[in-house]
This record gives structure tokens, sequence and C-alpha cells, in this order.
């Protein structure tokens, strides 16, 4: 069995409006943060993947499933977010096991 552990992260705008009337420009500048930093983290093996739902009601979320030893080590990846971190999105964590995945059998980095 590997110690790599999948967790997924839900994120919500804090401010829904924003997927309606626009981010603000501060939101847009967050924004562009939090896709950098899931950019560097699947470029470091750590993202598995990361996608929003294309709604813009309430219910419009993203996810982003990941690598990580530790329930710790992954709190820390999701506080790391800027966009959380900022609070333009709120977000929760989930122990997450990846059944199956096209492309066949799945091994993954972990964050250290």
């Amino acid at each position: 069995m590997s110690d790599v552990t999948q967790y997924l992260y839900k994120i919500q705008p804090a401010r829904p409006e924003m997927l309606v009337k626009g981010p603000t420009p501060e939101e847009e500048a967050v924004v562009s943060q939090h896709f950098a930093y899931l950019q560097r983290l699947l470029g470091e093996g750590v993202v598995i993947l990361a996608g929003r739902t294309l709604n813009t009601d309430e219910s419009s979320f993203g996810i982003v499933i990941f690598n990580a030893p530790s329930e710790e080590a992954a709190r820390r990846v999701m506080h790391d977010d800027p966009a959380v971190q900022a609070g333009v999105m709120r977000a929760e964590l989930y122990p997450y096991r990846i059944a199956l995945m096209a492309g066949g059998a799945f091994a993954g980095n972990m964050v250290k």
C-alpha cells in the first residue's frame, strides 16, 4: 500500500456575484494567483486535477484533487491557495481515493 493519499478540496466563491457580474480587480488578481499556484503544484506532481463547474449560480464550485502524505499536509495545500488565503474562495477539505483514472494505473507524487 502506498503512503500517498489523495485529498479533494472544494472551493466556492465567497462572493457569488463574482461569477455573474464579474470579479473586482482585486478578485481578478487573486484568482490569477490561485491559477498560478495550482499550475505550480501540477508541475510538481502534487495536483492531479483541478477545475470548476460552468454554472454561474450559488451552486457553482471548483475542485482540486491532489496528493498529500497526511491531512495536515493537505490542509496546508488548501490554506496556502491564494484564493483561500485572501478570502475570495471558501474551501472544504475531504479525504479522497481515486478508484478509476483514464490512462491506467495511478501512481502520484505527494507534497512533503
